[in-house]
Formats: C-alpha cells, structure tokens, sequence
C-alpha cells in the first residue's frame, strides 16, 4: 500500500492573504493560519514528490518546505496565480540536472509555451527552466512514476484538471462538476476543495456551494483551499463547519491512509 502525504504550500486565492492595501479584520489577523499564499500543493507518494500548481509564490512555498527535488510537477489550469512561479523551477533544474517534467491539460502546456516563451525557444538563453511537457488527454496517467486520475471540473467556462490519486482528491477553481466527475470521487478518504468566499461567485464554489459539493461526494473528511479575505478568519470560519469538514492553510500536512 503506497504512502501518500499532501502539504499545503499555499492556501490562498489569487491575491492571497493579507491583500496588498486592504485594512479588513482577516488581513490584519496576526494568526499564522490566515496568512494566505497562492494555492499550491505538495503531493509525497513512497518517497516521490509532486508539485500541484507553481504559483508566483513557488519560491518562498519551496524554501520554506525544504523541497530539495520534485518528481513532476501537476498543473491545475493556465491562470497566473497557477503557474506565475514556473521560471523558479530551474534551481531544481540545476541541483537535479535534468529537466522537470511538466503534466496538465494541451490548453495549457500550450498557455505555458506562450507565457514562458524563453524558455522554449530554439536558441535559448543560457539558464532558463528546462521543462518536458507531457499532455493529460485521457482520464489515467502517469507522473514522477505515480499513478494518477485526471478529475475534470469547470471554472466557468475554463476545463480545469482536479487529481485523484487512491482516496486523496485534490479540487482547485471550480463551480460545478459533472456529475459523472462526482461519482468518480465517491469513496475518497480526503477531499480537497476550493471556497472562495461566503458570497457567491461567477467562477468559484463559495463557503455554502463548497458544503453543498462534500455532501454530494461524501468523504471522510475534507479541507478547503483557494480562500480569500473575504471568506473571514480562520478560527471565525472553523466553528460555522461541520465535522469533518475544516479550512486548510499554509504548512497543514495530512497523512492519507491506503
């Protein structure tokens, strides 16, 4: 039976938490929970490490984990808050020496390509991120030499790419999920999942869709990322949750049973 670890890097959404500028309840908390980066995953399975997202934080997340190496790297979508921090992959380029392999959707390999277009060129600049992109066209796949599952959900009208690997499912930026998505879901241990904020919102689950999601799937517990300011401060959202139900943030570490 494999051993399976997920560590929160980043639980926030796409300005994170504290907002530059804003003066509200949550930024100004000084409770280390509700201090939010980019939403970022680190998925560790019988030694192997896998990235889920590389954000604009993705420096401060890696040093601070102590990530001396990744297997392959999982990217959930195109969005900046994504990907903004691929370029910070090439000091694993160097310790490792090779290139890093990069798994998601042909949407958005092809967005990387255009967005990080230095480092594919054909005469590239001494130093740039070396990256091997392999397309996630099917529902089963193979990263870093784990065994995976595309999950395939919808942030408004953009297909986003969730992963299940045994009874951990990992949910990022979405608003609704197919049904048949769902019923591939149905006797996971640990369900994480995106909740925005407590309003609703045209491209995210908010607090109470969020809720409405793990009723429908059923976990034994679940943990909820990609959070805002405006959701409120941990410890006010803690006590309004269910149980089995709580907020995940930054450095949270679950161990997964098989």
């Amino acid at each position: 039976m494999s051993a399976v670890s997920l560590e929160f890097l980043g639980t926030g959404t796409s300005q994170g938490v504290p907002v530059i500028g804003c003066a509200c309840a949550v930024c100004r908390s000084t409770d280390a929970r509700d201090r939010r980066l980019r939403a970022s995953a680190l998925l560790r399975v019988d030694g192997r490490a896998l990235l889920i997202d590389a954000g604009p934080d993705l420096r401060q997340q890696l040093l601070r984990a102590r990530v001396d190496h990744l297997d392959a790297v999982l990217l959930t979508h195109e969005h900046m808050d994504h990907i903004g921090g691929i370029d910070d992959l090439r000091a694993l380029n160097y310790r490792m020496k090779r290139p890093m392999d990069v798994h998601s959707s042909p949407q958005t390999l092809s967005a990387l390509q255009s967005t990080f277009a230095y480092a594919f060129a054909a005469d590239r600049y001494p130093g740039v991120p070396e990256l091997h992109l392999h397309p996630i066209t099917g529902r089963a796949f193979e990263a870093g030499g784990v065994a995976l599952e595309a999950i395939a959900v919808m942030h408004y009208r953009m297909p986003v790419l969730g992963f299940r690997i045994g009874g951990l499912a990992y949910i990022t930026d979405a608003k609704t999920i197919a049904e048949e998505e769902i019923s591939r879901l149905r006797g996971i241990h640990t369900l994480v999942l995106n909740a925005l904020r407590i309003e609703e919102h045209v491209s995210h689950f908010n607090l109470k869709e969020a809720l409405a999601m793990v009723e429908r799937i059923a976990p034994q517990r679940a943990y909820f990322t990609h959070i805002s300011h405006l959701l409120g401060t941990h410890a006010e959202v803690a006590k309004q949750l269910p149980a089995g139900v709580e907020l995940g943030y930054d450095g949270l570490a679950l161990d997964i049973p098989g």
